[in-house]
């Protein structure tokens, strides 16, 4: 009888295969098949769940660059896409350790009976400081991450997918997931021992246009007073407007501002030439500089995570931000009825804008965390302040 070789290594269950050919094995986690996307890393600490359920991800496979993910299980009150049965659009999850069963009082199920369900592919065992440092010299790659319990895989047919994926220059991902109709809002931000509450006595209406709009966006704006309306990405400024809002809110979301500029971005002209309040986050704020006569340009490596450093550059005041874009405004292209108000201190990007004469504004990073850090909380009461006639303090 031969002997069992204790020493063999066990075949890898998962599969990152990068575009350029390099193949990193793993053990699987999570959905089997294979998915393509971009490979970005995400340098947040706390907050996996409403990282992987945040739409601004679509089309993007996640490294994770803090090693324990999994460990405080996953819960339906940290979902970040507004609609619980949708999958949010990330294609995958690159992590460093397996995931060990939940520990904590919050946790509703195990982060990888999860993933199965979300239908998410995730794959473990990843030195995933090479990875990261990897995006770092050489950009975001196009990959295919694929799980297979067999170990059974068609290398080169996979290697074929993550060289066909295009990439996310010139993709309007937002289309894939925006609202498919109105609806009202009304859910207001999670209290210690209580949970969600219900707004009462509104004071301003805001329609918001989701271009992949997250949860705790609306459960600030209504925190701050505001009866919101999220309406599809493609509605037109005429309907909008007919709802007669007090401002309009453009939110975050996935792509190619570009892209998803085609039909977003003379809607936002119009917005803004009704003269009606207007505030912007992320995809929104790119789309906004785009309306205002600005461009953009893909990043090398992107902003990922909830620890980057802000400046006001009115104030001096530096904020920590969460983030989470590939894409970003070149400063040099923003015409003069248009102030720089923010810019990262991390590679001096641009973080901010305002029209010098007009209630708009809008900013890169995300100011409602979830997750991350809550030191632009404040912006979202400038909003109310400008919709209430009043020229907010800065």
């Amino acid at each position: 009888m031969k002997p069992v070789d204790a020493w063999s290594a066990t075949p890898p269950t998962a599969l990152l295969i990068l575009a350029d050919g390099t193949v990193i094995e793993g053990f699987g986690l999570g959905a089997t098949g294979s998915a393509t996307g971009e490979v970005c890393f995400n340098t947040a600490i706390t907050g996996y769940e409403e990282i992987l359920t945040d739409p601004s991800y679509a089309g993007q496979i996640i490294t994770f660059t803090f090693p324990h993910i999994g460990n405080v299980g996953v819960n339906d009150e940290d979902i970040e896409t507004v609609n619980m049965a949708s999958n949010a659009g990330v294609r995958g999850a690159v992590l460093k350790a397996d995931i060990t069963q939940p520990s904590n009082y919050r946790a509703a199920k195990d982060l990888d009976a999860w993933l199965k369900a979300r239908g998410i592919i995730a794959i473990a065992g990843i030195d995933t400081r090479a990875l990261t440092a990897r995006i770092r010299e050489t950009g975001m790659p196009n990959a295919v991450i694929a799980f297979e319990p067999s170990a059974q895989f068609d290398r080169d047919a996979l290697l074929q997918e993550a060289k066909a994926f295009p990439g996310l220059e010139g993709m309007d991902l937002a289309a894939s997931v925006t609202a498919a109709q109105r609806y009202d809002w009304d859910e207001t931000a999670w209290k210690w021992d209580e949970g969600y509450g219900r707004q009462e006595d509104p004071v301003h209406h805001v329609v918001a246009i989701d271009y992949g709009v997250k949860r705790n966006i609306l459960r600030l704006l209504a925190d701050a007073g505001c009866k919101v309306t999220v309406v599809p990405a493609q509605t037109s400024a005429e309907d909008i407007l007919s709802m007669n809002p007090d401002g309009v809110f453009l939110s975050n979301g996935p792509g190619d501002p570009a892209a998803t500029g085609e039909y977003a971005v003379p809607t936002i002209k119009a917005l803004v030439d009704s003269g009606k309040p207007v505030f912007g986050i992320c995809l929104g704020h790119q789309m906004l500089a785009l309306a205002l006569g600005g461009k953009t340009r893909k990043m090398h490596q992107g902003h990922h995570g909830a620890n980057h450093p802000v400046k006001d550059m009115r104030s001096g005041k530096v904020e920590i931000t969460s983030m989470n874009h590939g894409f970003a405004v070149d400063p040099d292209s923003l015409p003069e009825t248009v102030e720089q108000t923010h810019v990262s201190l991390f590679d001096g990007s641009n973080c901010g804008i305002q029209l010098k004469d007009r209630p708009v504004f809008s900013v890169q990073y995300h100011p409602e965390a979830s997750p991350g850090p809550q030191d632009s909380q404040y912006l979202f009461q400038q909003f109310t302040q400008f919709m209430a006639g009043n020229a907010p303090a800065t």
